[in-house]
């Protein structure tokens, strides 16, 4: 097939430009690219890459001339920002384009993790408590509000604004962290109840039938999961990103260790359900918490997860017995659906 790999970058391009795979990994930190990339070629398909960063007509003006079978679609951003991430796929809907993923529909409405939860609340999936802090109408007080609380960036991913600062033991921590985010990050701010509990991710893969992945847990190191402060430890943007932080501190994911009987199968049921009352299609990722009496509790769900190969997605897949190149093909063979 003709497969052309869309993905964003984050500076002004070239005419043509494209990369080497070692320009892609080191220089521009673009490692799920140079992997899903990789991977197309050796299954054998003809692949073109496509960096974006703020040329709309550029975009069009290639996908145009290289009139793809399919577009692998890697891109967050477009011109820096990760709120334009539903405008892509809506383009390549109206290029009548096949593309990997979810559909701006599912994009939109998961970038609102409050909307997000109202959804999967209604549909008795278990969620968090929260309310959410507006910039423009900053809370001032949080009623009948159960702490422990959580808070970060209504409309961010990948743990962006998330820091030891987020968890907040009373009311008033709860809202000078988001008025921090009000005013430093330039986001409404979502604070929700804290979930004690073992922090797993599951992925899901697939349309019309629905996979649900060997679930994965992020381990804390050895010690009670517990800082010197006396707040748990849990997933900040550092201890997800930062390679010297998580050595420092033990901090490693793997498979999700000696889960109670029947919780595979009920996070398996939440995933799926969740995958298709948000209309997500392709591929996406459930962050969860496991309550010490098996519950299951939904904190957010990622379409369009990161798939380099070292990373929880691609990890989980090859547990299910899917190589990185099946992983990638069966993605391929989805959006052709």
């Amino acid at each position: 097939m003709r497969v052309v790999v869309l993905f964003d970058i984050h500076r002004q391009l070239e005419p043509d430009e494209t990369f080497s795979m070692k320009e892609l990994r080191k220089e521009e930190a673009k490692a799920t690219e140079a992997d899903v990339i990789t991977a197309l070629r050796a299954l054998g398909h003809e692949v073109e890459q496509l960096p974006v960063y703020d040329d709309v007509g550029l975009m069009f003006e290639r996908l145009t001339k290289f009139a793809p079978d399919v577009v692998f679609n890697l891109c967050e951003t477009f011109f820096l920002d990760r709120a334009h991430e539903p405008n892509v796929p809506a383009l390549l809907d109206l290029m009548k384009l096949r593309y990997t993923g979810a559909s701006p529909e599912a994009l939109l409405l998961c970038k609102d993790k409050a909307l997000a939860k109202k959804v999967l609340a209604f549909h008795r999936i278990r969620v968090a408590g929260f309310v959410v802090s507006t910039r423009s109408r900053p809370l001032k007080k949080l009623r009948r509000f159960r702490f422990p609380a959580f808070v970060k960036p209504l409309g961010e991913e990948s743990s962006d604004g998330i820091s030891k600062a987020s968890y907040a033991r009373n009311e008033v921590e709860a809202l000078a962290r988001a008025r921090f985010i009000h005013d430093s990050l330039e986001r409404d701010a979502l604070i929700e109840e804290y979930i004690e509990g073992r922090e797993l991710t599951v992925g899901v893969l697939g349309n019309p039938r629905v996979l649900a992945l060997p679930p994965r847990e992020i381990f804390f190191g050895v010690d009670d999961g517990v800082d010197h402060d006396g707040r748990p430890r849990f997933t900040t943007s550092k201890a997800k990103w930062n390679d010297a932080y998580r050595k420092k501190w033990g901090i490693k994911n793997g498979a999700a260790a000696a889960l109670p009987a029947g919780v595979p199968e009920k996070l398996a049921k939440t995933a799926r359900m969740a995958y298709r009352v948000l209309k997500i299609r392709g591929l996406a990722r459930l962050d969860v918490r496991l309550t010490a009496n098996g519950d299951v509790v939904v904190i957010e769900v990622n379409p369009n997860p990161s798939l380099a190969k070292t990373d929880d997605f691609a990890m989980s897949a090859a547990e299910a017995g899917l190589s990185y190149e099946a992983l990638i093909q069966r993605i391929l063979d989805n959006a052709m659906r």
